[in-house]
């Protein structure tokens, strides 16, 4: 049978499927959201966060807030403590329509990762792996924090946050390396951003 994160019989991708279907008709705040998926673990909802990134889909202004709980909880994963969440954010509605297309899409996307996923590669999962795993699921969730209005800005790190918690929760070094790459590819992305800008701020100031 396939496993679900955080070991659970029931597959985590049936658990969103069906609180997709029961929704409230004004939606949810993220406090709401985190209380119901409270049992599953915080990176579970590191996981849920990332949707909006991964899919067709757009929340105007989800960057910024999503990648602060995501970076706050790896934060408290690295420390091993239950972060602090701000309020204004944790409080913050997310309209039924907006929640039922992320719990929805989401379970798809998951139901696919599920498939393949298990313990395998436990020196990534391990020991003191463990923090530099959550230090790097911070550094993706700051990189997801940076509202460019670009292609894959928001894609690439978003996907270094999903492999590394769903990882670190199944002990799947795979996943892990995964996410290694993806950060690398961010990292490479951004970077190379970075010096086009550059460049073409010399150019401009050349011709002035």
């Amino acid at each position: 049978m396939t496993k679900n994160f955080h070991g659970s019989d029931i597959r985590f991708s049936r658990v969103l499927w069906e609180l997709a279907r029961s929704l409230p008709a004004r939606g949810m705040t993220l406090k709401e959201l985190m209380d119901c998926l409270r049992d599953k673990g915080l990176l579970v909802m590191c996981m849920v966060l990332t949707v909006p990134f991964l899919l067709p889909m757009s929340i105007p202004g989800s960057s910024t807030p999503f990648g602060l709980v995501i970076a706050l909880t790896g934060l408290g994963v690295m420390l091993g403590k239950t972060p602090r969440l701000p309020g204004k954010i944790m409080n913050r509605p997310i309209a039924a329509g907006n929640l039922f297309t992320i719990l929805d899409k989401g379970s798809g996307l998951f139901k696919k990762i599920e498939t393949f996923t298990r313990p395998r590669l436990p020196f990534f999962t391990g020991g003191a792996m463990i923090r530099l795993n959550a230090l790097l699921l911070v550094t993706s969730a700051i990189l997801l924090m940076f509202p460019l209005p670009l292609p894959f800005s928001n894609t690439l790190p978003a996907y270094g946050v999903l492999f590394l918690a769903a990882g670190s929760l199944e002990r799947d070094g795979l996943l892990i390396l995964l996410g290694y790459l993806m950060i690398l590819l961010t990292i490479i992305y951004f970077g190379l951003l970075a010096i086009l800008g550059m460049a073409g701020l010399q150019l401009l100031f050349s011709r002035i």
